[in-house]
């Protein structure tokens, strides 16, 4: 007869031999930005052009704050949505959580809701059938159309979204930072209904500030010449 797995006491352990060890990073995370942990919501915000992964929380009701920044450690496919199965893509759209994966093959794994209503809509109208699935955010460096971020950041991510709880994360997955610049996609071979999902996407995003003071202050350390930094921001576009 098969073993059975517990998966509630699956995940308990995992937190207890992979989450525990990088809470008191995270916790310093939270505590840099003036957000108390665990928050009430968070959201990953996830740019494909940048290969980023940026956490979002929400300490009220209202505002969402920068956290951190995790990069993706691999990437398949190109900037554009999913449309079927086995095309490698990564998705693009807005996603939540379904559920935890504690004995992944690639180290711990939580499932992203592709395809949500707004896929399966556009496929029916454009005629299209086997959309694929099992899309997670997890840790190894390797992809074949999921978000691999490396195993420390998914201890972390798994540890907080288990605090948090899969009904307060969302992930929302565009080509690049639309608050920054229109869409990086290629229109070659792209789907009528591409600009009205990147509008959907533009509106979602505009309520994480790029004003945001913590992600400034991140933004400006990282750069390379924080002369060259400020021009940028204020170099009028031609």
């Amino acid at each position: 007869m098969a073993h059975k797995v517990n998966v509630e006491s699956a995940i308990d352990k995992a937190i207890a031999r992979y989450g525990l060890r990088t809470e008191p990073q995270l916790i310093s995370f939270f505590k840099s930005a003036g957000i108390a942990y665990p928050p009430r919501e968070i959201a990953l915000l996830t740019f494909k052009k940048e290969r980023e992964i940026q956490l979002w929380a929400k300490d009220d009701v209202t505002t969402w704050h920068y956290i951190h920044t995790y990069p993706l450690t691999a990437f398949s496919g190109r900037l554009g949505p999913k449309l079927r199965e086995y095309d490698l893509q990564i998705p693009e759209g807005i996603y939540r959580l379904t559920s935890f994966n504690p004995l992944s093959a690639y180290h711990l794994s939580m499932m992203i809701n592709y395809p949500n209503q707004f896929d399966r809509l556009q496929a029916i109208k454009d005629g299209r059938k086997n959309l694929g699935g099992n899309i997670f955010i997890h840790g190894k460096t390797i992809s074949v159309g999921c978000l691999a971020v490396g195993d420390k950041a998914i201890d972390q991510l798994f540890l907080l979204v288990r605090r948090v709880g899969l009904s307060h994360t969302q992930v929302i997955i565009a080509p690049n930072d639309l608050r920054k610049e229109k869409p990086a996609t290629s229109h070659f071979a792209q789907p009528r209904w591409l600009p009205e999902l990147y509008k959907e996407l533009t509106v979602a995003l505009g309520e994480f500030p790029l004003s945001s003071k913590r992600l400034t202050e991140v933004t400006l350390s990282e750069s390379k010449s924080p002369t060259e930094w400020l021009k940028s921001k204020f170099v009028k576009e031609k």
